[in-house]
């Protein structure tokens, strides 16, 4: 299993009439959470783009617990949990409100794509080889 954290600060440009993240955009901070832990695993999505592979998103399944609110600082957990054989993968998000409180979660699944030949493409090895690690049973 893989585990990171990234910290959001919402922006006004974010919120709706209310104050709160608007939900379109729950979207665009697991995109960042994502983004950061595919870098801290030692290669950055854009390096993965430039050596050609893209990953679009294919399915989304999110719960709204409670709001996100204007210039809150939310941590965002982001987890792996397994490796899949196929060409996807699925990153399990928390959002953590500055009080500690579980306010949304969601299920990521994207596939690997190449853009080229229009296909979906296995995992990049370089990126297997970073992730593996954590994903190996203990004795």
């Amino acid at each position: 299993m893989l585990k990171t954290e990234a910290f959001i600060r919402i922006r006004y440009g974010e919120v709706d009439q209310m104050g709160f993240l608007y939900y379109g955009n729950y979207a665009l901070m697991y995109e960042v959470a994502r983004a950061e832990m595919i870098r801290d695993s030692g290669y950055a999505y854009s390096q993965m783009e430039k050596d050609g592979t893209v990953m679009p998103v294919v399915k989304m399944n999110a719960k709204f617990l409670k709001p996100a609110r204007y210039d809150e600082l939310i941590k965002v957990e982001t987890t792996i949990l397994e490796l899949l054989a196929h060409p996807f993968i699925t990153f399990h998000h928390k959002i953590f409100n500055e009080a500690g409180d579980l306010i949304h979660k969601a299920d990521v699944t994207l596939t690997f794509y190449n853009p080229l030949t229009e296909k979906r493409v296995p995992m990049p090895e370089r990126l297997r080889k970073l992730l593996e690690p954590y994903f190996i049973d203990a004795p």
